[in-house]
């Protein structure tokens, strides 16, 4: 098992299966997450990984086209194509729907 620490959301603590996928996390345990179309196209769901970001699968075609290399470079994912395979901490903007 692995956490995901969803900082934004009083750092809502919730322990998964390796390789489970973000944006899905947390979607069923309500924390809070921001997403639209859920398949990497409109980057609602961006965030970013504050800590644990070597615990996640590599970056997708997907996310290339929606996040600017910087943002990449930063540690800002989309939580619809991220995989966590280790603990992570993740942040996003509030208020973005």
């Amino acid at each position: 098992m692995v956490d995901i620490v969803f900082v934004t959301n009083d750092r809502k603590t919730v322990s998964v299966a390796q390789n489970s996928n973000l944006l899905r996390v947390s979607l069923r345990a309500q924390c809070g997450l921001p997403f639209k179309c859920g398949g990497g196209h409109c980057g609602t769901c961006k965030c970013h990984i504050d800590k644990g970001l070597e615990n996640t699968d590599p970056v997708k075609k997907k996310e290339r086209n929606i996040l600017s290399d910087e943002e990449i470079e930063n540690g800002y994912r989309l939580g619809c194509q991220t995989f966590v395979l280790g603990d992570v901490e993740v942040s996003w903007e509030v208020g973005k729907k």
